[in-house]
């Protein structure tokens, strides 16, 4: 059993990873084949640099998934503070309207949000851009945000807050102090998804992004009317790689934290 496990798991882990191997490959392919391997070669690296426009859509795209996600975490973190101090039915209630954006189909909130500033637009003479694509993305990063913060409060212990207030500490102090330490792990991981998200949202972006703003996955859609140029394959790989070394870099964090709390815990018990 354990060993069909272990074969399911390694079809699994191919069927994910076979293709993102297939497109490292062929970004190093001299020609545009994505069929043959002709020989091999930097060149599509260099002109993806030389690309104006996929490099202003990219450069695009990191901008607004930076201050998206920023945005997101702030207002994220102080909803999940509002609601882990609502009582029983309002806090359920709330939880469950935070999941109706997560479950809902992104074209529903797309569109919504185009109508939404359709109307502004009509009467505060807003345009479709860079500010409406922020907007969208904080909108929709934000239950993710939370979603993430809220097991770590339930995993906190609850009389926390009220020792450190008890001790000395201005509420303002207590909450640096003693509850974002142990909600940190949570707005972490709500930066990083929020990230992730606006990074590769195409549907939502598509309908709110305007004439003037183009994100990289709206760049990489309009190119597939004619024919994909192996430079997006280089940028591909290139992404891979950085979430690959994100990835590689935070592990490496948390085991090292976790190691040195193991050792000051030694140390407390001898």
């Amino acid at each position: 059993m354990k060993k069909l496990a272990k074969v399911y798991l390694g079809l699994v882990l191919m069927f994910l990873y076979v293709p993102i191997f297939v497109l490292i490959v062929f970004s190093f392919n001299t020609t545009k084949s994505r069929s043959v391997m002709s020989g091999f070669t930097f060149d599509w690296y260099i002109k993806l640099f030389k690309n104006e426009i996929i490099m202003s859509s990219l450069v695009n795209t990191i901008i607004i998934a930076v201050i998206a996600s920023i945005g997101a975490t702030i207002l994220g973190t102080a909803a999940a503070i509002g609601i882990n101090n609502m009582k029983k039915l309002p806090k359920a209630i709330v939880l469950n309207i935070t999941n109706f954006p997560v479950i809902n189909p992104e074209i529903v909130t797309g569109v919504s949000l185009m109508l939404l500033f359709v109307f502004f637009a009509a009467r505060m003479n807003l345009e479709f851009g860079f500010v409406t694509l922020i907007i969208a993305h904080i909108t929709f990063d934000v239950p993710y945000v939370i979603l993430n913060i809220m097991p770590k409060f339930r995993q906190m212990d609850p009389f926390l807050y009220e020792a450190a207030q008890d001790l000395g500490c201005s509420p303002f102090r207590a909450f640096f102090k003693v509850v974002l330490p142990e909600i940190m792990p949570g707005v972490v991981s709500g930066f990083l998804m929020s990230f992730t998200y606006s990074l590769d949202d195409f549907i939502i972006s598509y309908f709110t992004c305007g004439a003037s703003t183009q994100t990289l996955p709206i760049t990489i859609y309009s190119m597939t009317r004619r024919k994909v140029s192996p430079e997006i394959n280089a940028l591909s790989t290139l992404i891979f790689l950085v979430v690959v070394i994100v990835l590689i870099l935070k592990n490496v964090v948390e085991r090292h934290n976790e190691n040195k709390r193991n050792v000051l815990v030694k140390g407390e018990v001898q």
